[in-house]
């Protein structure tokens, strides 16, 4: 919710209320946690079917178990991640629900104590008691259950993402970040596919790590490092088991 500002009318020019390009813009806010959701998505689909691919790569040249390997590692990572985005998002999704309806239960059997309470909160926000009393009796009079959950729990009842759509969102990111390693180890001559595949993940974790940091305002060349260092440290581990395996005839 927007601070209210009684100091005076709005500078010359300025149309009062959010600035369109300001990043506590709601729907700006909105936007930009799921495209970090699915910078992060994608991520874990890049470092999770390259490890496999490049750990069968590893064992056997023949491009019929990579394959499969990597197919089967994409639908399984795509799956995992859907089915904990939503069950994650089902039970955040539940919890806002009870206490909408709770917050709406108590506006409807107590206003004049709601009335007070959502006083009281601008009151400790450092207006003055006069102050804090029009504010709260207008916004009550505007919608008094938005008053209240931005007020007191800081949500609206917009802010309910849908469990079907994080998941269905999730899967999709993930898909499209594991695609990269599956052309990376399928399509070059055999000779170079390893390296391909390695200098390929660790460009696009690069970007993916810097684009997530860009996103959440910290360090892109720290980020970027982070997890270079962690995709790097996976694809030997994997390529490394999958020589010795193919070198001792398991595979």
């Amino acid at each position: 919710m927007e601070s209210a500002h009684v100091a005076g009318p709005p500078p010359e020019g300025h149309q009062g209320g959010h600035h369109e390009n300001e990043p506590h813009n709601n729907d700006m806010v909105h936007r930009l946690n799921w495209l970090r959701a699915g910078v992060l998505g994608a991520n874990d689909g890049i470092v999770s079917v390259a490890a496999i691919v490049v750990g069968v790569a590893g064992a056997t040249s023949e491009h019929g178990p990579i394959l499969a390997a990597g197919v089967a590692g994409l639908v399984g990572g795509a799956v995992s991640m859907a089915l904990g985005e939503y069950v994650s998002v089902s039970s955040q999704s539940d919890s806002q629900k009870a206490l909408i309806e709770k917050e709406r239960g108590e506006l409807s059997a107590q206003p004049e104590e709601e009335l007070l309470e959502l006083t009281a909160i601008y009151r400790s926000k450092g207006l003055s008691e006069e102050t804090a009393q029009n504010v709260a009796r207008e916004l009550t009079e505007h919608d008094a259950l938005a008053a209240h959950l931005s007020a007191e729990l800081n949500i609206g009842e917009e802010d309910i993402v849908s469990p079907w759509h994080a998941a269905f969102a999730s899967a999709i990111a993930f898909t499209l970040g594991a695609v990269l390693p599956m052309l990376a180890i399928l399509l070059p001559p055999e000779n170079i596919r390893v390296a391909v595949t390695f200098g390929a993940v660790l460009l696009a974790l690069a970007l993916t790590g810097a684009l997530g940091a860009w996103i959440g305002g910290g360090s892109k060349v720290r980020a970027a490092m982070r997890v270079v260092v962690g995709g790097g440290l996976a694809l030997v581990a994997t390529f490394t088991i999958g020589n010795l395996l193919g070198a001792t005839g398991v595979v």
